[in-house]
C-alpha cells in the first residue's frame, strides 16, 4: 500500500496522528510504548542534556515547517 501524502491547510487531529504513529510502530515491530508527549525534563533526560535549556534549543514546535522539510522525513 503506497500512498502519496498531500499537504493541505487542514491540521491533523492529535488523536489521528497518535493512531498513525501507533500503526507504523506496530508495522515496524517496535514494542516500546510510544507516548504522544513528554514533559521538558523527561525530554532533556532522554536526549542526555544537562538541563532543559539545552533541550529548548532544539524545540521547533513554534516554527513553521516547510514542505521541503516534510518531504525529507522517511517513515
Amino acid at each position: 500500500m503506497n500512498q502519496l501524502a498531500t499537504i493541505t491547510d487542514n491540521s491533523l487531529p492529535q488523536a489521528n496522528a497518535y493512531a498513525m504513529i501507533q500503526r507504523r510502530a506496530r508495522a515496524a515491530e517496535i514494542t516500546t510504548k510510544i507516548r504522544p508527549t513528554a514533559p521538558p525534563a523527561r525530554a532533556a533526560q532522554m536526549a542526555n542534556h544537562a538541563s532543559t535549556r539545552s533541550t529548548q534549543l532544539y524545540d521547533r514546535r513554534a516554527e513553521e515547517v516547510t514542505l521541503d522539510e516534510v518531504e525529507r522525513i522517511l517513515v
